[in-house]
């Protein structure tokens, strides 16, 4: 069976309508606070939505039906189309040096890795600013699923495409209907965004700040308006504290967001993978702490003595928002954790393949997926014991499909074998040992922060332009949960049948 390419760039032609007009709002940001780039970010803007019409008026006879093949398609190249127009802002108002880097910060933005080339982000017009943390946050939940909510005006069925995007291997639906459930998701995320800024707004930021750093953690993005990132405000815990509490929403399940707004606890209380991760965040933040208390080196590791509540509340407040930041894969930094002792520094690396919660924003393998393979791990001994007895993996009480348990161990498979290619390619760049490992890990898990050149408190912008390429590729693959980007490098997947 052909592909229906007019569906196709149909679809792609509707994602650059949401775009551009998303880039006129940041031209009217940029506008409003007079920064000087307002014309070059609208006629970005104006030019993604005139490409986008053109592009769905001359596909605009076509099949109503969208097959699995062509939602891999959408997906995949999707991203790409968006990361592709989403640095016509960048390099129009010549706020980043070249096309690579611009690329490199845009797909950074949609994958909501927050890797950034940009030496000194607060001398950037407040309306790129403005844009950057745009693409994150639309990349958070997904622009593909926002598109979904509409698609059945154009009478396509989207379900095709929420099994391509929803990330991880739950397939929890909050309504019978796709649709209605992507509008659920969103107006969650909206939610959550809006109280996140106006909690930051009163603790003390300014409201430009404010939105742009909730728009950064509930998409697990990462990217500041700020050259310290949250560092700048390490003597305002209670801003550091908001920010950890809607990284801890937003790594776990909006699935479950939505049974709290309905007043649903058991389901939350119930869920496996929840009390999993928070049980990661409550042990690892205990270790990170008692470390950093009793062994770091205070005075490099940014921990202020002089804090009301003394060096046991900064020690906790710091480990909780590091172990969070890097378990949701936001990439915040509130200090140097590379300083705080070579075991936190292996340790945090560590913590870079656990990733949040599946139907969360954060990348990464997910807690699920660890889950699933532990009960299978244990249940191997079960089975060397008694080879004839059926012993099924069970998640929430419910006997899991030996598929998803073959389809989890392909992905850890999979998600290893990526890192490792990655770092090698990483290396033949003159990378060091420890700065290509790092650049792997958090790339491939859209993280942020690596180690070595490119730790907490460095940017990506000495990263040779073919490495920024093959990073990007890394973020890709990683956001979309591997198999979506690579299954159209297998040469079955474009034979007619």
């Amino acid at each position: 069976m052909k592909l229906n390419y007019k569906i196709i760039l149909h679809f792609l032609g509707l994602l650059l309508l949401f775009n551009g007009g998303f880039m006129l709002l940041a031209s009217l940001v940029s506008y409003l606070y007079d920064d000087g780039v307002t014309l070059q970010i609208f006629f970005a803007g104006l030019f993604t939505i005139i490409v986008g019409i053109v592009t769905m008026l001359f596909t605009a006879r076509h099949k109503k039906e969208m097959n699995k093949r062509e939602g891999y398609v959408v997906v995949t190249f999707g991203w790409i189309i968006m990361s592709l127009s989403g640095t016509l802002p960048y390099v129009l108002t010549e706020s980043v040096p070249s096309f690579t880097n611009a690329f490199f910060e845009t797909m950074s933005g949609y994958t909501t890795t927050g890797a950034s080339i940009l030496n000194d982000i607060e001398i950037i017009p407040k309306g790129v600013l403005f844009w950057r943390s745009t693409t994150h946050w639309l990349g958070g939940m997904g622009i593909i699923v926002l598109a979904i909510a509409i698609l059945p005006l154009l009478g396509i069925g989207g379900m095709q495409l929420f099994a391509a995007e929803a990330p991880g291997p739950s397939g929890d639906k909050l309504h019978p209907r796709i649709t209605d459930t992507a509008k659920r998701l969103w107006l969650i995320y909206l939610g959550y965004t809006v109280a996140e800024t106006v909690l930051l707004q009163l603790a003390g930021m300014s409201f430009f700040d404010a939105i742009n750093h909730s728009m950064a953690t509930l998409s697990t993005g990462g990217f500041s308006t700020k050259n310290a990132s949250v560092a700048y405000w390490n003597n305002q815990p209670i801003i550091q504290y908001i920010i950890i509490f809607f990284m801890f929403l937003a790594g776990a399940n909006f699935v479950l967001g939505y049974f709290a707004f309905k007043g649903k606890v058991q389901k939350i209380i119930k869920d496996e993978e929840f009390k999993l991760y928070f049980k990661f965040v409550v042990v690892f933040t205990i270790i990170a702490a008692l470390i950093i208390y009793f062994k770091a080196d205070v005075s490099i590791s940014s921990i202020d003595h002089a804090m009301v509540w003394g060096k046991a509340e900064s020690a906790f407040r710091h480990s909780l928002f590091q172990v969070l930041t890097i378990i949701t894969t936001t990439g915040f930094v509130s200090a140097d954790y590379t300083l705080w002792t070579p075991f936190l520094t292996v340790f945090f690396f560590g913590l870079m393949f656990l990733g949040g919660s599946a139907g969360s924003t954060s990348g990464g393998v997910k807690v699920v997926r660890h889950l699933i393979l532990i009960k299978n791990g244990f249940l191997e001994f079960k089975r060397t014991l008694h080879p004839n007895a059926i012993v099924p993996v069970r998640y929430n009480n419910k006997a899991i499909n030996r598929f998803i348990v073959f389809n989890v161990l392909a992905f850890f498979i999979l998600y290893m074998l990526s890192f490792i290619i990655g770092a090698l390619v990483f290396s033949m760049f003159d990378i060091d040992f420890e700065s290509a490992v790092g650049l792997s890990a958090s790339s491939l898990g859209n993280i942020g922060p690596a180690l070595g050149k490119f730790g907490p408190v460095n940017n990506y912008a000495a990263l040779p332009p073919l490495a920024q390429w093959w990073s990007s590729f890394l973020m890709l693959i990683g956001r979309l949960e591997l198999f979506t980007v690579l299954i159209l490098f297998t040469p079955f997947f474009w034979r007619n049948r």
